[in-house]
């Protein structure tokens, strides 16, 4: 299986991959489910292997651990998941 963080880097700089519509499932402890989120709500720094900030609706951020994606859809698509609290 693609490491997250691959995933998400490919889908940052290849500009063929990643012009489409993706959402990121990540398991949130405080709802204690998995939240989808656009991918545009999303920062991750070149070179992180550990973690991405979550920008909320309220404009601030937040780190979210790699570990914590339990999913990514590719234009409704589902293309990347893994096993995990649900």
């Amino acid at each position: 299986m693609t490491p997250i963080q691959d995933l998400l880097h490919r889908i940052l700089w290849d500009a063929d991959y990643g012009n489409a519509d993706f959402v990121i499932g990540y398991y949130d402890r405080v709802f204690k489910r998995v939240v989808r989120v656009s991918f545009e709500r999303i920062l991750v720094e070149r070179g992180q292997h550990f973690s991405f900030d979550l920008v909320g609706r309220d404009g601030v951020a937040r780190m979210v651990p790699f570990h914590r994606v339990r999913e990514v859809l590719r234009n409704g698509e589902l293309v990347w998941s893994r096993p995990g609290p649900a």
